[in-house]
């Protein structure tokens, strides 16, 4: 974390500077904003945290709730999530009080006495290395607190609008807030209160029943519920030995359990099967009462009993796969003859099971992708044309989690004798650990990704894909670290540039680069305006193959050491060289002739080039940013 460069710092640094539109940011909800944001959901709560972070944006969110959530449904925290909350700052607090999967037990029927279960397997959870993160438990509101307290620490200092109920929208084709919002109060003394605001852009984030995809004309289409579980949050007593390990539980004609510990030592979650739901069910199954899932729940443990104490949470659903025809207003017909104004995210456009537990992740990385992307172009650093790229991007994204979560559950449901082994579903879960462990996604070329043409020279940044961190040893202080987590959620492009076998100096390939990224008419530096800080908008780092001690720094070329602040202090943050045992450019496939790899605001690689494709590089860049703001 890098403070004192604005002056001396002596609270807490997690805590930025008002500034901007944060500075008397008014308490009432004004008439004219940026980005309305419907929802305080996983979704709409990253989305305002991440454009918090730009000063002159602005942005509020609006919740029908009177205050915070107190009790999420949602509790699996994939890895890529947890390097989500690195770039927000608080994954090592979030960790330290989440429950760690760290392996997956499987129960199955006992052939020699089928009424009872007995432990088949282990999975460890993670055996490949997808990540240096590990993949948690812990209650969705300790996870919409943390963005919360990003957003309102952030410059904007934004704070959720509570008690106001979005109820419909329109979009005029012209004006500078061509967006007219309804609300109604929804809590406190004003209820009922009507409240007419306008604005440039709105997220919906409003859920499964979202008001703001009916409003802009979306429709949901999917497969019809068949299937129904019992979830419960319990403290309970029991014999059964891997109560706190995550489990698949299948029983010989009871049905499944999927249980899920949770965080605190003593809490855990189970999904019990209640069966295939009848077509003339009218939702019925929905009334099923937390005495009866209790007793289903016992009746697959068998021999095991389970005595709860308390029940912090309870609920009924039928497994539904849905997705909308589209995440933004523009219709299909209208494509690329004018821009979207309204977008939505996580249940608002995609629905499924909570087996895999993705509903959460997956509907965060819906937000990282749409924040930044309207706050470049609030800021007029891109064109509008970038906004397209969120529905085409993401809806292929959810599409993908549908697909796979169809497979999941439905495997779940199975009884044991319809698998062909018995070790069918441990099998699948290790084999498709990557996907539900969200690393899966892969950006196709786009105006922001490029084609994979250079891929040979990084084969471990896979264009497209997320950017995997490795190690690497910061030459200023000689500390080892994770390349990755110095990239904070702060709307940046990277540049990482890994160099040749030359050293630091003149005459090198690294050199000649590093001069025209400070002094070409086509550097993508050369786009932004004056006052800002050199790497405003652009983080470039070098990687150099020598270790620390053989690099001298001040050899290294001037646009790896920024001026920042207004006291222009030299950034030394930003070079580095390999760690012994541990070279960043063999555990990344990295060519020892050097590569340029280029990474999107939200970690996702963007483009791989060699050293000497200043001219391809500053084409990319072309279409992507325009300048400052007007």
């Amino acid at each position: 974390m890098q403070f004192h460069h604005h002056g001396y710092v002596s609270g807490d640094p997690r805590i930025k500077p008002a500034a901007g539109v944060g500075i008397n940011r008014p308490e009432e909800l004004p008439e004219e904003v940026d980005v309305l944001i419907v929802g305080s959901g996983p979704a709409g709560m990253l989305t305002a945290a991440q454009l918090a972070q730009f000063p002159d944006i602005t942005t509020r969110l609006v919740e029908r709730r009177g205050g915070r959530l107190e009790i999420g449904q949602a509790d699996g925290i994939q890895a890529r999530s947890v390097e989500t909350f690195q770039a927000f700052g608080f994954a090592e607090r979030i960790t330290a009080e989440a429950y760690r999967i760290t392996e997956m037990a499987f129960w199955r029927p006992d052939t020699q006495n089928p009424k009872n279960i007995v432990r088949g397997g282990r999975a460890v959870d993670d055996t490949t290395g997808i990540s240096e993160f590990p993949h948690l438990i812990v209650n969705q509101a300790r996870v919409l607190d943390y963005f919360a307290e990003v957003a309102r620490n952030s410059p904007t200092r934004l704070v959720p609008d509570y008690g106001w109920d979005f109820q419909t929208l329109e979009v005029a084709e012209t004006g500078d807030y061509p967006v007219k919002v309804t609300l109604v109060r929804s809590a406190g003394e004003d209820a009922g209160t009507e409240k007419i605001v306008h604005a440039k852009y709105v997220v919906g984030a409003d859920g499964a029943r979202s008001k703001v995809r009916s409003s802009i004309g979306c429709t949901m289409a999917g497969d019809k519920a068949n299937h129904a579980w019992g979830v419960m949050d319990v403290l309970a007593s029991t014999d059964f030995p891997d109560i706190r390990l995550k489990c698949a539980i299948q029983s010989h004609d009871g049905g499944s359990i999927l249980l899920i510990p949770r965080e605190g030592g003593h809490l855990f979650r189970m999904y019990v099967d209640l069966g295939v739901v009848p077509e003339d069910d009218n939702g019925a199954v929905r009334q099923t009462g937390i005495e009866q899932i209790i007793a289903h729940a016992n009746q697959i443990l068998t021999p095991y009993t389970l005595q709860v104490r308390n029940v912090a949470w309870h609920s009924v659903y039928e497994v539904g796969h849905r997705l909308t025809d589209r995440f933004d207003d523009v219709h299909v017909e209208d494509i690329g003859t004018r821009t979207p104004r309204v977008f939505i995210t996580g249940d608002a456009c995609h629905t499924h099971s909570a087996k895999a537990g993705q509903g959460m992740n997956v509907s965060m990385q819906d937000g990282f992708n749409i924040g930044w992307k309207l706050a470049h172009v609030l800021e007029g650093r891109s064109p509008e044309s970038l906004l397209a790229t969120y529905s085409a991007e993401r809806q292929v994204v959810a599409k993908n989690l549908i697909d796979f979560d169809k497979t999941w559950s439905t495997m779940m449901a199975k009884k044991p004798e319809e698998f062909e082994n018995p070790s069918d579903l441990e099998d699948f879960y290790v084999r498709t650990a990557e996907f539900p462990a969200g690393f899966m996604t892969e950006y196709a070329p786009s105006m922001l990704t490029g084609a994979a043409t250079h891929q040979e020279l990084a084969t471990g940044f896979p264009v497209g894909k997320r950017f995997k961190s490795a190690m690497a040893s910061r030459v200023c202080d000689t500390n080892p670290m994770q390349l990755g987590h110095h990239a904070t959620a702060d709307g940046r492009w990277r540049i990482y540039v890994f160099a040749d076998s030359a050293a630091p100096g003149t005459g090198s390939k690294v050199a000649e680069l590093g001069t025209w990224l400070e002094t070409a008419a086509n550097s993508p530096l050369a786009a932004m305006p004056e006052g800002l800080d050199e790497d405003a908008w652009f983080d470039v780092k070098v990687i150099y193959q020598a270790k620390h001690e053989d690099i001298d720094i001040n050899a290294v070329p001037k646009v790896f050491k920024p001026l920042v602040g207004p006291f222009k202090l030299t950034d030394y943050e930003k070079v580095y060289g390999v760690v012994p045992g541990a070279d960043i450019f063999e555990t990344r496939g990295i060519s020892r002739n050097g590569a340029i790899v280029v990474v999107r605001p939200d970690q996702y690689v963007a483009n791989v080039l060699p050293l000497d494709a200043t001219a391809e590089l500053g084409a990319f860049f072309a279409g992507i940013h325009t300048g400052a703001r007007v």
